[in-house]
């Protein structure tokens, strides 16, 4: 990067961080994108003039609201509920809702603003939006859980809309929450429309939507392996988390050849050194999605793994790492492990899982590296599919929606290898998926005028 180029990153970081004090995720991804886009933004008076990425990292609306719920005992209890409108350039609004203690305004930011590129990569009509609360789902009742998801979305319901703004799932919120949420907005708003994706297949939901974040980080590292002449054959994976998305990649991966060695959660990791066969994962997905257990009950099914408590994956061997759980889970000694380890492929499940230290590890020592905006991009990817059978008022086959979403993959990956291609031929696949995303949002925003 050259001087101009770092001093308008400079200037535009400490704008941003003026005025959103306080919200380090959200500099933390502002700052990622304005150094990939720097020399591009400096070199066309007119994107400057107009100052494109400083009005898509301010939000066009932010929701904060009070959500209050009584719990089985007949207490009231009190969370916090948000939506942040981020851009709606190109489409409605469109991201997922998380419940989790940690959410606060900073996290649902940064989402929102990755949000708004991975949108814009899937090529599909949708502007970037992100919701949840602080709530925690964890301990609860089905029926303190509706409730709250009624009380939630009785003020959300304001907000949100099929033209307006799309919401789906989210960590915490998976189909259970899904199909509260969207009963009660049925109910407030007196119709029948696609204004939530992530629906159960007999009530507007998509073949293939659970399926998706996962898969398509697994057919976007495909792609990546192929420009090096690899494929997941015979490989040993690392993956991180054991929620939707990291079960969903373990399935993928396994079928196309690899040997998942690694699952995780909150407290610690599972290590097989045998792999997590499709009968163990099938044994996973009962543990967390029906018995909402802890990953390391594995290791009393299985004696033969080991359970690292308060560890997470990345010193075990492997040839590919997916960090599938959350933002900030992978740092610069860990990325290091991987690399002495011989890792030379991450493809990111989670958003944001990589610490700044850990990418500038991996793209020194020239591994294949694809930020979340990228790779994880077929879920939200997927959804715009449900968006799209919904106003159609018809429903694919998983075959259909499967070819659509590796289509759309190996689309990501052609446009980050465009965009991302460095004079020695590495391929720079954040450089290319922040270029390629804000491409698209910028063009529009130059066509809409100062709104």
């Amino acid at each position: 990067m050259d001087k101009l180029a770092k001093q308008y990153v400079e200037e535009f970081m400490a704008g941003i961080v003026a005025k959103n004090p306080n919200e380090p995720e959200f500099h933390q991804a502002v700052r990622e994108v304005a150094e990939s886009l720097a020399p591009h933004i400096v070199s066309d008076p007119v994107l400057r003039k107009m100052k494109i990425l400083e009005r898509i990292a301010e939000p066009e609306r932010v929701i904060i609201f009070r959500v209050p719920w009584v719990n089985d005992k007949g207490e009231v209890e009190i969370n916090r509920g948000y939506r942040v409108q981020m851009n709606s350039a190109i489409g409605p609004y469109k991201g997922g809702i998380r419940f989790h203690p940690s959410v606060n305004l900073s996290i649902l930011k940064f989402l929102a603003f990755e949000q708004t590129f991975k949108n814009s990569l899937t090529t599909l009509p949708m502007g970037g939006g992100k919701g949840g609360s602080d709530f925690n789902p964890k301990g609860k009742s089905d029926n303190e859980v509706m409730r709250f998801c009624q009380s939630f979305v009785t003020e959300l319901s304001r907000h949100i809309g099929a033209d307006t703004d799309v919401p789906a799932g989210d960590i915490g919120v998976g189909g259970r929450e899904i199909g509260f949420m969207f009963g009660q907005f049925k109910r407030l708003r007196d119709e029948f429309t696609g204004t939530f994706t992530g629906k159960g297949l007999d009530w507007g939901g998509s073949p293939l939507r659970p399926e998706a974040t996962g898969y398509g980080t697994c057919y976007f590292a495909q792609e990546m392996l192929a420009t090096r002449g690899e494929s997941f054959e015979g490989k040993r994976v690392c993956i991180s988390g054991s929620g939707n998305v990291a079960q969903f990649a373990a399935k993928k991966a396994t079928e196309l050849g690899a040997t998942v060695v690694t699952l995780s959660d909150s407290s610690g990791f599972i290590y097989d050194p045998d792999g997590i066969s499709p009968e163990k994962l099938d044994y996973v997905m009962m543990l967390k999605n029906v018995y909402r257990g802890r990953i390391k009950e594995y290791v009393e099914r299985y004696p033969s793994a080991q359970y690292f408590a308060g560890e997470r994956p990345w010193g075990i061997k492997c040839d590919i790492a997916m960090p599938c759980a959350t933002q900030n889970e992978l740092n610069g000694e860990q990325a290091q492990a991987l690399v002495d380890n011989g890792c030379f492929c991450v493809a990111e499940g989670a958003n944001m899982p990589s610490t700044p230290e850990a990418i500038a590890i991996f793209q020194s020592n020239k591994l294949l590296y694809s930020p979340g905006k990228a790779s994880n991009a077929g879920g939200v990817a997927t959804s715009g599919l449900e968006m799209t059978q919904n106003s159609m008022r018809l429903k694919w086959s998983r075959e259909e929606v499967d070819e659509k979403l590796h289509s759309i993959m190996k689309n990501i990956h052609e446009m980050c290898v465009k965009y991302g291609t460095e004079e020695d031929g590495y391929v720079n696949y954040v450089k290319g998926a922040n270029i390629g995303g804000f491409m698209k949002v910028a063009n529009a925003m130059l066509a809409h005028g100062v709104v």
